[in-house]
Formats: structure tokens, sequence, C-alpha cells
């Protein structure tokens, strides 16, 4: 915005033929209308000189460059749609949230489909999607902004939730447990009914856009007594429990995701569920819809099935030489 009112300053100088533009200041009126991945801006401007409005003093606006603007978020609406089976009705759940103006908390193991029904909402709701992986070494700073240096000088960059929160959009903060504690504190503003997000760098306070919501997702089983999501910030999410697909949904995700017949996927995910019961028997966690997924593709590529299982399910899941056998006996058994 400041290239753009320095050609505004150029333009009424030039119109009132004053030698010092700092005399005049500019109030700006902008009307937004967002289309094919376009901001249209209507500017409206209101000339003050030493103090005093000049109404009678039409400005042109033709170089200004204000005319039309490129979609801030464009790079983050998805193009495609996400393959997506809903189960108990948690699209409508969502879209409901995201009209009240909501923030929305997923609660499920890792590779049950938390993030794909995010992109898969984003897409539906035709919204942009920024989606942060949470991890312990960020901070509030990441997520708000940075100043940054060009050759022009400085210049202020917003991160990913400042960008979702000012222009509008679904900001998705993966394994939120993960982040510093203030990361947790300054989510608080945006998740209650000021729904603000102050930039202390700048001093700015931005009101979230209308089309904002913030989306966070964890695994409880990864919780801990130093990484858990305190009382004061869960009650301020509207929440959704997510588990596993049930076994013939599972079955369909499978055979869609990877390409294998249906009998295949259907060996696949029985493996799976078995898998399952042996968590908190020597598993930290069972074999996830995504491991199978993966297993899957490998098999349509003309790996064999011990092969592909061995790859990826059982190596990722433990190194525990006695469960990785106990992981092979069983698929062993299974074809």
């Amino acid at each position: 915005m400041t290239n753009d009112i320095k050609k505004m300053d150029d333009i009424i100088s030039s119109t009132m033929d004053i030698k010092r533009p700092s005399l005049i200041k500019r109030l700006f009126t902008i009307n937004e209308t967002v289309t094919e991945n376009k901001v249209y801006l209507t500017p409206k401007i209101d000339v003050y000189v030493n103090g005093e409005s000049q109404p009678d003093i039409k400005v042109e606006i033709k170089d200004a460059g204000l005319e039309e603007k490129i979609d801030s978020l464009a790079e983050y609406r998805l193009s495609k749609e996400p393959f997506y089976l809903t189960q108990n009705g948690e699209s409508k759940l969502f879209q409901t949230a995201f009209e009240q103006k909501l923030p929305f908390m997923l609660k499920g193991p890792t590779g049950c489909g938390k993030t794909r029904f995010v992109e898969h909402m984003a897409y539906h709701l035709g919204k942009p999607l920024i989606t942060v992986s949470c991890q312990e070494d960020l901070s509030a700073s990441d997520l708000t902004g940075r100043i940054m240096l060009n050759q022009r000088g400085t210049y202020w960059q917003d991160g990913p939730l400042a960008l979702a929160a000012r222009y509008g959009g679904l900001c998705y903060l993966d394994e939120v447990v993960e982040a510093r504690n203030d990361v947790m504190v300054l989510i608080h503003s945006l998740t209650d009914h000021r729904r603000i997000l102050p930039i202390d760098k700048t001093g700015e306070v931005i009101k979230a856009h209308d089309d904002f919501m913030l989306v966070v997702s964890y695994n409880p089983n990864y919780q801990s007594a130093l990484k858990g999501m305190k009382e004061s910030t869960r009650q301020r999410f509207l929440a959704l429990d997510f588990d596993y697909p049930s076994r013939e949904l599972e079955i369909d995700v499978v055979k869609k995701e990877s390409y294998i017949s249906h009998s295949d996927a259907a060996k696949l995910v029985d493996f799976g569920r078995c898998l399952r019961q042996m968590k908190d028997k020597g598993l930290k966690e069972g074999a996830s819809t995504r491991l199978l997924i993966y297993a899957g593709q490998l098999m349509h590529s003309g790996v064999d099935q011990y092969t592909a299982i061995k790859s990826a399910i059982a190596s990722p899941l433990t190194d525990e030489p006695d469960i990785y056998k106990s992981i092979m006996d069983l698929a062993k058994a299974k074809w």
C-alpha cells in the first residue's frame, strides 16, 4: 500500500500544484469485491490541506494502481476437490460453525483424516486455507508476522494467522499443543466475542474478517503434563472427536486413494484394525488410515504385499524387534 500512497501523493500534488505533499491528508474508503481470485477496490479520496477540506478538488486515480489488486490469499485457494467421505454429520457442524464465526477444534489419532476434512471443508466453503504445522519452536511472531528488509528498506510481512484474519480464510493450526505457550495466549482474543488480533510489533489491531475461521487440531494420545491444552483455551472452541472410519468406509477410502482392488483394500483394513487392538500392548499408536493407503499405493505399483506392509506399516510403527516380528507374523497370516 506504501507505493500506492506515494503515487497518490504525486497525483494530488500535481493537481494542486503544491510543493509540499506532506500537507495533504488522505482519507480512503475502500470497498472490496472478490471475483475469480481478484479483489476489486473502489477508492474514495477526500483531500485536506492544512486541516481544511477541499471538496472542489477532483483526483483521478488512473495510475495509482488501486483499481485492481490480486487476491492476497490466491495461493491458498484449493483448485481441486479433496477426497473425503462424511461419516457423522461433521460437515454440517463445521459449516454452521463457520457461518456463526465460531472457532473449531478437532481431536483424534494421527492419520485419521483431520487435515483432509479441513481441506474438504475449505474447498466446499470456497475459502482459502492456510495450514500451519505446529512444533515446539513455533512462536506468536511466526503467526503474526515480521519486519522484513529489502532493497527499498524495511516493510511488514503478515504471518499466516494475520493473513487469514486480515483478508478472510481458514487458518488451520495442526497439532497446536506442540506450539509454544505464547501461541495459546495469542489466539485467545481471536476465539471469543472480540475476534481481534493485536500485532505488538506495529501496534496494529486486526479486526478479523467475516470470512475468517480458526481451526486447530491435536492428538489427545500425545498430550503430556507439559504439552496439554489448558481449560481456558479448550473452552473457547467447538470440539469434534475424530476416530478412524468404520470398516466399510475405510475400505472405500483405501480403495479410492491407492487404486487397489476391493478385496486387497479389505485385507489391509482388517489388518490395520487388528493392529489397533495392540495399542497400549506394545504399540503406542495403531496403524493409521494414512499408513494403510501408503501400503496400498506400494501394492498398486507392483510391490509385493509383504514388502509393502514392512515398509509402510511395520517399520513406521515400531523400533522394537519383538513387536515388529509380531506385526510381520500377523501379515503372513493375513496373506
